[in-house]
């Protein structure tokens, strides 16, 4: 089960990946594997050396009862410290951000790809769109 966010590759420029860990409940780990979950409008934040990921959504899980999760509830990531103050100086440069960009499970556990981007302008969106069908027609010819 991979979940990606296909909106962050064309949205932004990605400098940096790093995978992390995500601290979850087990109401919400049931979720991700049923495939209920969006990694839109989704994002990582720095609060106290700690990073958080904020506004992640992870439905319900039907068989919940009083136990159940919030659904988009600010979730702590699993990273050293190392790497979290690598991440906190090149998110220092201006434009930059933490945005996550696939979730996926490695060994049962759920991992997420974080990406350090940079936003894109209109203009190089349509660079990116034009450079895609061009690449499409030329894979289409025989």
């Amino acid at each position: 089960m991979e979940i990606k966010n296909r909106k962050a590759y064309y949205d932004y420029f990605i400098d940096k990946e790093i995978e992390a860990g995500i601290v979850l409940t087990g109401t919400e780990i049931k979720s991700i594997r049923k495939g209920s979950c969006n990694l839109k409008d989704t994002y990582a934040k720095i609060k106290n050396n700690e990073l958080y990921l904020i506004n992640m959504y992870i439905a319900k899980y039907d068989e919940g009862n009083r136990f159940n999760h919030e659904e988009r509830r600010t979730r702590k990531l699993l990273l050293h410290k190392n790497e979290i103050k690598k991440i906190k100086v090149s998110l220092e440069q201006e434009g930059y951000t933490l945005i996550p960009l696939e979730l996926y499970f490695r060994n049962n556990r759920a991992k997420i790809k974080l990406g350090v981007c940079k936003g894109k302008h209109n203009y190089d969106k349509r660079r990116s769109i034009k450079e895609k069908e061009l690449k499409r027609e030329a894979n289409y010819v025989i």
